[in-house]
């Protein structure tokens, strides 16, 4: 169990509402539907989702960013993942890594539980138990980038999703290299409007957001001297 999932969920019942279009910037067609992930049994029509309140925040998030950059916009990679998603996308997570070190299949036990922590380090447990919720599972997590005036995704030093010490929200904050500091101002830039719209920052991934889930709060906790806050979002 990762820590945040001590934390205690007080659903709110918020209602799982569409991205709305207009604001923001989507990768289309989407990369895990690109790949067949089991996207129709899912409570929503498309990845595009996320809780209310969560978009309302993400709309303030958008509205300080274009206030410095005025034809950017916040690109939705990922948002709403049913638990089944997250399952499909674990198994599919493993193959690679397993593919890439030349492993045979099936996949010997001490090779496969080495490959399964590494890819726990990225992706959440795709855990049913409404207490341990996957954080895309709650409607309260979302994956994004920035996109410049040219509708182009602008290049923060690694691809979301890459299971590296790259994805780290501070890899290149102490380089030398101009181009490695661009890197770092671009998610600085990224991470500033999101954290004052009141989301929190993954430690490991320097796209993912969150607002309201039990990371939100276990890592709002981190910043408080008394640990008031709990989670409202849980499964949806």
């Amino acid at each position: 169990m990762k820590p945040y999932q001590q934390i205690s969920i007080n659903e709110c019942g918020e209602p799982l509402v569409p991205i709305p279009p207009e604001h923001f910037a989507f990768e289309m067609p989407h990369p895990y539907q690109k790949l067949g992930a089991p996207y129709h049994n899912s409570k929503a029509d498309s990845p595009y989702y996320l809780r209310q309140g969560v978009v309302d925040s993400l709309i303030a998030a958008q509205t300080e960013l274009q206030k410095n950059h005025q034809n950017w916009k916040i690109l939705i990679f990922d948002a709403y993942r049913p638990v089944e998603v997250q399952q499909f996308m674990v198994d599919y997570t493993f193959n690679q890594i397993a593919l890439a070190q030349g492993c045979e299949f099936p996949v010997s036990e001490d090779k496969r539980q080495v490959i399964i922590e590494h890819v726990y380090q990225f992706w959440a447990v795709p855990s049913l138990d409404r207490a341990t919720p996957p954080p895309h599972s709650t409607g309260a997590a979302l994956d994004i980038t920035l996109a410049d005036q040219n509708h182009l995704p602008i290049d923060m030093g690694s691809p979301i999703d890459e299971i590296s010490e790259r994805s780290y929200p501070d890899y290149f904050a102490n380089s030398n290299y101009p181009q490695e500091q661009q890197y770092n101002h671009y998610r600085q830039i990224l991470k500033n409007v999101m954290i004052n719209a009141g989301f929190q920052q993954h430690p490991n991934e320097w796209w993912h957001f969150c607002l309201g889930d039990q990371m939100w709060a276990w890592l709002t906790n981190q910043n408080n001297s008394v640990n008031q806050f709990v989670a409202r979002y849980g499964r949806y």
